[in-house]
């Protein structure tokens, strides 16, 4: 059968990494193996021809006749086993004989059977089930507990955070934005805003918090685009305050913009002093009144339908606005620099927070067997219920993986696993049919005497 090399074939193919049959699946070692039995089923064959030939001239005798139907008997069994498993690979001397070169004939039908077996017959839920029922998960979360160490729980958590920093594209502060944006505009943002504050209150983060964000606005504010984007934010903010005053006020802000009392690039100035004052100064006053508003917020925010209401208003407001777009990509390029930076000092403080988290974990895990069970009985009803889940999937990839195999390489794949097996049923039946037509001809000599 000529090997067919189709779309969906060559599709599979590059999905598993390439032709599967130009791949050696067994070490070099084992492939040689069946070569060296298929040598031995053929010196046996040869030796019952051989044994033949000697035996041929004493036919006449009783026991040479004896020999020779054993030796005769020998070859026809060796020659019928050797066309038996000739045919289930290939063409026996090349003749093209009905039913034969019967795997890389049905190697597409194998596939798809392979795959309807394991997912009808072995990865089942009830299967699973069983056997995940049999093992003592809370006893395995039990010892690994009491054997992993804070230095290697330390080593594990610092290698793993290294390697995913590393692994950050140049414009992963990009797509953080363009994530962020777009999950900011589909879910409100009131309810998660309530529950991170609650979050840094409880864990001190609060006041880093503060400090981190005061010091990215003032070290944005030191570059010139974000600083004359900052000063056309001043000038709308103010425009539409004077829009929303009456006559005398308004009059009374312009004269003074005329005049140059209210300047945009002192209130910018102003600003960045501002910040630069919260973040140096631990008692500044609007450090603190930044402090107390932080932690009356969340139950405002839980409380007061008209707040969560005008943050709703103004969330969608400031996703429109470039200079929010260019202060989220500052941001996020920050939070990149500062994750780098913190994960390549000595001492990492991401890493040490993790590290604690989980040794508290760890610990609570060592001696609550309670805890233990619950875990026991969740994690084999999670496994189960990803068998019932990706069943499909899984019959489905495998199918997948037997089909891009190809004939010849499904034809490679099973020679080597079962050569060995192979080529001792040829041994074999060269040595039985020599015993059966012995045996036979032994019966002869005995009605003969009878």
């Amino acid at each position: 059968m000529d090997r067919r090399d189709d779309g969906t074939e060559s599709l599979s193919r590059r999905r598993l990494g390439g032709d599967l049959s130009a791949r050696p699946t067994t070490p070099p070692a084992s492939r040689t193996r069946p070569r060296r039995q298929r040598r031995l089923a053929l010196v046996v064959l040869l030796g019952a021809a051989g044994l033949a030939v000697a035996a041929f001239p004493l036919r006449a005798t009783w026991w040479g006749g004896w020999v020779l139907a054993i030796a005769e008997a020998g070859i026809v069994g060796g020659l019928a086993d050797w066309f038996a498993v000739t045919a289930l690979f290939r063409h026996p001397l090349g003749i093209p004989i009905p039913h034969t070169a019967l795997i890389p004939a049905n190697w597409q039908l194998m596939a798809a059977r392979v795959g309807t077996m394991v997912g009808d017959r072995v990865l089942t839920t009830e299967y699973v089930t069983r056997e995940i029922s049999r093992v003592d998960i809370a006893d395995f979360l039990a010892l690994a507990a009491e054997r992993m160490k804070p230095g290697d729980l330390e080593s594990a958590v610092g290698a793993v955070a290294r390697w995913a920093a590393s692994q950050l594209p140049p414009d992963s502060a990009l797509d953080l934005v363009a994530w962020l944006r777009r999950l900011l505009v589909t879910r409100p943002v009131t309810p998660l805003l309530a529950d991170m504050l609650e979050l840094a209150r409880r864990h001190g983060w609060d006041q880093r918090l503060i400090e981190a964000l005061a010091q990215m606005l003032a070290e944005a504010l030191e570059r010139p685009e974000f600083r004359e984007a900052v000063g056309d934010l001043v000038d709308g903010v103010m425009e539409t305050y004077r829009q929303r005053m009456g006559t005398y006020p308004s009059f009374l802000i312009g004269l003074a913009s005329f005049l140059g009392l209210i300047d945009r690039d002192r209130l910018v100035s102003s600003l960045s002093a501002a910040l630069r004052k919260v973040v140096d100064d631990p008692d500044d006053a609007l450090r603190r009144r930044l402090s107390e508003a932080v932690d009356r917020l969340p139950a405002r925010l839980r409380a007061d339908p008209e707040l969560t209401a005008r943050i709703e208003a103004a969330k969608d407001e400031l996703l429109q606005s470039p200079v929010v777009s260019k202060l989220l990509q500052d941001a996020a390029a920050g939070l990149h620099r500062a994750l780098v930076a913190d994960l390549a000092a000595s001492r990492s403080d991401l890493v040490a927070w993790v590290t604690a988290q989980l040794e508290h974990a760890r610990q609570t895990v060592a001696s609550d067997a309670e805890l233990r069970l619950s875990l026991d009985r969740w994690l084999k009803a999670q496994a189960a219920a990803l068998v019932e889940r990706y069943q499909d999937r899984v019959a489905a990839f495998i199918e997948r993986g037997v089909h891009a195999l190809g004939p010849e390489g499904a034809v490679r794949l099973i020679e080597e696993h079962a050569g060995d097996d192979l080529q001792y049923i040829r041994v074999n039946g060269t040595v039985v049919g020599g015993l059966a037509g012995g045996a036979i001809y032994g019966v002869h000599l005995l009605l003969r005497l009878w």
